[in-house]
């Protein structure tokens, strides 16, 4: 799944360094294309990534009868990094599984969001 959603990242021009995720979340370290804005390519991944034509393989919702009621939440996060902590963040991805045995994501993602001073509202985050 994880190559399937950076094959839709680079058709939109938004190169892919790293796609991985864990349970319940994706993660995609990629560079932005300067023809797309971060929203359209998110709407464009959650699109394609669910649902593809009958000829394609790798829609999440081609996975399988327990996967036909597969949804993205309404939600997504969008953050830049310094060119300098590409590395960090590769690895971070690749550790995901580990990473999530001390800290879920939902805690780790609300300190996140407090560390860096942006206000949220718990009933919007998650759906």
């Amino acid at each position: 799944m994880t190559s399937y959603i950076g094959g839709i990242c680079k058709n939109l021009e938004c190169n892919p360094i790293k796609v991985g995720g864990h349970l319940d979340h994706v993660h995609i370290l990629c560079l932005l294309s300067r023809k797309i804005a971060l929203m359209k390519q998110i709407e464009e991944v959650k699109t394609h990534s669910s649902k593809c034509p009958p000829d394609w393989t790798g829609g999440i919702k081609t996975k399988g009868q327990k996967y036909q009621t597969f949804y993205w939440q309404n939600g997504y996060g969008g953050f830049s990094i310094h060119e300098s902590l590409v590395d960090t963040v590769k690895t971070y991805i690749l550790n995901q599984k580990e990473h999530y045995k001390k800290k879920s994501f939902k805690d780790e993602y609300r300190s996140f969001l407090k560390e860096y001073g942006i206000d949220f509202d718990e009933r919007y985050v998650w759906d």
